[in-house]
């Protein structure tokens, strides 16, 4: 029987479980909370954006970033994520893998995730499911993967 993990996460938490069988009950692994997914995008700039003057002139130049602060810390998170993921592949924890993570949070981690690792993936669904307690979690998961007829 091949053994899988479930990573249930959003922008700020993740819970890893593993069971052997898709039927058996999950156990939990281990919980990674990332305080600073739970910060505003306000909260999360530390410094000003870049400006520029001259001495010619009264107009100064303003410099937007490319890419949200938002967005580059739930990038970190995801990269932290897949890091575990692979660690947890290369050590023999896991043949199978299953995602379960808030939207857009999903796309971050699916983008994150290796080739080994993502070869593993076997189902993945945008929902969040942190706040859930174990039971209630493999409802879901069963329901979504068998739904009634």
């Amino acid at each position: 029987m091949k053994k899988q993990w479930i990573l249930v996460a959003n922008g700020s938490l993740a819970r890893f479980f593993s069971r052997t069988g898709v039927g058996d009950p999950l156990v939990p692994l281990e919980t990674i909370d990332f305080p600073e997914g739970r910060l505003k995008g306000s909260e999360l700039a530390r410094d000003r954006q870049g400006h520029e003057s001259s001495d010619n002139s009264s107009a100064a130049a303003h410099f937007e970033p490319h890419t949200s602060t938002r967005k580059k810390v739930l990038h970190q998170f995801a990269r932290e994520l897949a890091a575990r993921l692979e660690e947890g592949l290369v050590d023999g924890e896991y043949d199978a893998l299953w995602l379960t993570a808030s939207n857009p949070f999903l796309g971050e981690l699916k983008a994150a995730l290796n080739q080994a690792v993502a070869a593993r993936l076997q189902w993945s669904h945008d929902a969040d499911f942190t706040s859930l307690d174990v039971g209630t979690i493999e409802t879901r998961l069963r329901d979504l993967r068998m739904p009634a007829r």
